[in-house]
């Protein structure tokens, strides 16, 4: 596979996640774009023996978009301290089948994550167990029947951004574990990480990175308007 390198140096590298592939190497021999990312490495910079890469967030397996992975052991430790502070600005692009109202504003609720099933549930109210999830939301754009909101997460749960939008807006695109009835016909669900602002981790300079949305469904008649999203 041929990797779209966003940002590379000697500490990161970021990449534009396709749909389909899971991120991190995992137990059941799935191809992941770690091994892709590391390969790269490998033959870019002919390293002999293993090569470190840190996984330092993930998406989910059909969701596309920026991902940032460490190539030192000091990058993965404070970019996972940036993360985890919550100094990381996190920029996503969704697609959805109903005009948000109102048109922009602020989603809290309690998620609380089904490893078995791998889904997540939502409640109103704090439930035992449960994690609050905040993020910020702004609708963009109309085309062919589908409405483009910006998403800022302000929290990191798993599924967030898809069962915060279905609870409120019907779902989005392509996403019939949560509130869609059908799949898109690549099965990619029409979420897309956009954007990673940081400091970073050694250089100590602000990082503004973009992945451009993909470019085939209903993402190409959005692309006219995309890079402007990183500035509002």
């Amino acid at each position: 596979m041929k990797l779209y390198v966003i940002y590379e140096d000697n500490h990161l590298i970021a990449v534009n996640k396709p749909a389909g592939l899971v991120v991190q190497d995992n137990e059941h021999g799935l191809p992941s774009l770690e091994t892709h990312v590391k390969a790269y490495i490998k033959e870019k910079y002919n390293k002999p023996g293993a090569v470190f890469i840190g996984c330092i967030h993930r998406l989910d397996t059909n969701v596309t978009g920026i991902v940032l992975f460490a190539r030192t052991s000091k990058a993965l430790v404070r970019m996972n301290a940036q993360f985890k502070d919550r100094t990381i600005t996190k920029t996503y692009t969704a697609l959805i089948r109903r005009k948000p109202q109102p048109m922009a504003g602020t989603l809290t609720h309690w998620l609380k994550k089904d490893p078995k099933q791998n889904r997540t549930k939502l409640y109103e109210e704090e439930r035992e167990g449960s994690k609050k999830a905040i993020l910020h939301y702004q609708y963009i754009n109309t085309a062919n029947h589908c409405f483009l909101v910006k998403v800022n997460p302000v929290t990191g749960r798993p599924h967030q951004i898809r069962v915060q939008l279905a609870r409120t807006f019907t779902g989005i695109v392509g996403d019939v574990k949560y509130g869609q009835t059908k799949p898109t016909a690549d099965k990619s669900i029409y979420l897309h990480a956009l954007g990673l602002s940081f400091l970073h981790p050694v250089t100590k300079e602000d990082l503004n990175l973009y992945a451009p949305m993909p470019d085939f469904g209903n993402w190409k008649f959005f692309k006219d308007v995309e890079k402007n999203l990183l500035a509002k």
